[in-house]
């Protein structure tokens, strides 16, 4: 069993930003990827940003070039770093973790993050 608990969320001001982080614990050996996954009113969840199981990384295309994923493997720790935020950035953001070889998903309980225009 994997435990995922993400920190960092909040309200923030158009153009502001946040640094979201997930703290990993339990059964954690093997390829897998990790990263954020987010959810608005209304819309189905989608991927923000992960590192892939070979160790590269993915961002939606909304993103590029304003967040960026980081990692502390020490630590079992993925970062969000959000700079230049839109309203429509206003999501719950889910950390997940990903097996490599069995797919099976784990997920945060979500934090939320509000950019008030």
């Amino acid at each position: 069993q994997v435990h995922l608990v993400e920190s960092g969320g909040g309200l923030v001001q158009a153009g502001g930003s946040l640094r979201l982080s997930c703290a990993a614990s339990g059964s954690i050996f093997g390829g897998y990827a990790m990263g954020w996954y987010r959810q608005a009113p209304g819309k189905q969840r989608e991927l923000v940003a992960v590192f892939t199981s070979s160790g590269g990384t993915n961002y939606a295309d909304s993103v590029k070039g304003r967040f960026t994923i980081s990692r502390d493997n020490a630590k079992n720790t993925v970062y969000l770093q959000m700079n230049s935020l839109k309203s429509e950035d206003t999501a719950v953001y889910y950390c997940n973790l990903k097996r490599a070889l069995t797919y099976r998903e784990y997920w945060g309980q979500g934090t939320q993050v509000t950019v008030s225009s």
